[in-house]
């Protein structure tokens, strides 16, 4: 009797389990089956291989001139404690009160997603020691970063920059060479007609006497200023000046210039800077409202603009000096000047002046196979050919020799190679000249010369090897 009642009680548990855990996979299933918004979130964007020769160019043109210039590659996070930009970048500005992507990890760190490039590059300058290389250290970098902005035209949550820095060097001589390799990289990629637009805002000694001046003239104008500008006067009155509101932008038009308010040392570094420009022939212009949206620079800032006949501009970049940078996160005190370029800003510039992406070398070598064990052949036979340096095309998985040799056509290639089920096992290939017509079969030992002396020097594209020394 005990043991039936036993055996009951056991039934009805296991019912009750098998129920309960029914309940549950019903819950999971269901949560796995929310649907799935197939679109990128707001102000970010997939880059289509329709766009990747424009960005290629980009990468080419500027990695090219970075070498040029002396400029060694850096890679640094795109997530950095969030301190790091609130004390450099500033309180005040837009990027940390509204833009900044923060947040808390799992393990309780305080961290954000990058919205510029500079700052994490200086902090890997000063935790990596490279205060003892040689000056001046320029570092080059590329990556993404991200401010919570409203999405428009040339402007993402989700952007990319190319970023130049160079650290331990005072003259501005300096300054002038970034102007001109950003002026080089925008005109190189074929934006012809471009504006430069510089200013100086002086150093921490002079601009303490500049600002009380500002101060006092934004409070006289306090009732014309916009909500931000009425706050931003007492915490960042600079950036009351590049201020997009109209009615901003016509009290920053009668506001005290920086320029006019620079100690002898600021003055004589602006006036030589503006000396070694003119040597260079470059089109600038001085602009008094330029000011930048970051707390860190001092001395020199610009930016480079696209121009055109219409009238129409837009900012490309644009950095400036940040001699009090380094000092101010941890590390002793260093010159400093850099830039950055917005890659989509670059892409949208280049088409709207009809400028050319990078050309992607075309094959004109094609393999066809026909068969099992030619399939299984073609495979090494393509690899060789590769590591020959012989750009070759393929459309494996493709049964007939017929569809293969009208994709050979569509991309218009000088040969086919024709590996067959007899050429297989008899260690040859068929050569046919897509032009002429004509074949001919030779074995597989001597193809890949034969195939790189029949192509002319000038179509075999020749893929260097680093990784064998």
């Amino acid at each position: 009797m005990t043991k039936i009642i036993k055996k009951a009680l056991i039934k009805k548990t296991t019912v009750k389990s098998v129920k309960s855990k029914t309940k549950k996979q019903t819950k999971i299933i269901k949560k796995e089956l929310e649907p799935i918004v197939l679109q990128s979130p707001r102000g970010m964007k997939d880059v289509l291989p329709v766009d990747q020769s424009y960005w290629e160019q980009v990468r080419r043109v500027t990695e090219k001139l970075a070498r040029d210039y002396g400029f060694s590659r850096i890679d640094t996070p795109a997530v950095e404690f969030s301190n790091l930009f609130n004390r450099s970048i500033g309180e005040g500005t837009d990027i940390v009160e509204k833009e900044l992507y923060s947040f808390t990890t799992k393990g309780g760190d305080k961290v954000a997603l990058r919205p510029e490039m500079t700052v994490g590059v200086v902090r890997a300058y000063i935790q990596h020691g490279m205060n003892v290389l040689p000056k001046p250290v320029k570092l080059f970098s590329t990556g993404t970063a991200y401010r919570y902005d409203r999405p428009q035209t040339g402007r993402y949550r989700e952007f990319s920059q190319v970023n130049y820095e160079s650290f331990g060097e005072q003259d501005p001589i300096l300054d002038a060479q970034m102007i001109q390799v950003a002026a080089r990289v925008v005109q190189t990629l074929g934006i012809k007609s471009i504006q430069i637009q510089v200013n100086s805002i002086g150093c921490p000694v002079c601009r303490k006497e500049y600002k009380s001046l500002l101060i006092n003239y934004l409070e006289s104008k306090s009732s014309k200023l916009c909500i931000d500008c009425k706050r931003r006067k007492d915490v960042n009155p600079l950036r009351a000046l590049d201020c997009k509101e109209d009615k901003c932008s016509q009290v920053s038009a009668g506001a005290p210039q920086s320029i006019d308010h620079l100690c002898e040392e600021c003055r004589v570094h602006f006036k030589n800077l503006l000396e070694y420009l003119d040597e260079l022939d470059l089109p600038y212009i001085i602009n008094p409202r330029l000011v930048r949206g970051l707390d860190y620079y001092t001395k020199t800032v610009f930016e480079i603009w696209s121009g055109s006949e219409d009238g129409r501009k837009s900012s490309l970049g644009g950095g400036g000096r940040y001699d009090e940078l380094v000092k101010a996160i941890g590390g002793e005190a260093t010159p400093a000047i850099g830039f950055g370029l917005g890659i989509e800003r670059l892409i949208i510039e280049m088409k709207r002046v009809q400028a050319k992406p990078y050309r992607v070398p075309k094959p004109k070598v094609f393999l066809a196979q026909l068969g099992d064990l030619a399939k299984k052949k073609s495979l090494k036979l393509f690899s060789e050919l590769e590591k020959s340096g012989v750009l070759v095309a393929e459309s494996f998985g493709r049964g007939s020799l017929k569809s293969q040799l009208r994709v050979a056509n569509r991309l218009g290639v000088e040969m086919t190679l024709i590996l067959g089920q007899k050429e297989a096992l008899d260690k040859t290939v068929i050569i046919k000249n897509m032009v002429s017509g004509e074949q001919e079969t030779v074995s597989m030992e001597k193809l890949v010369d034969l195939v790189k002396k029949k192509l002319k020097t000038d179509n075999v594209v020749v893929y260097q090897d680093h990784t064998n020394g």
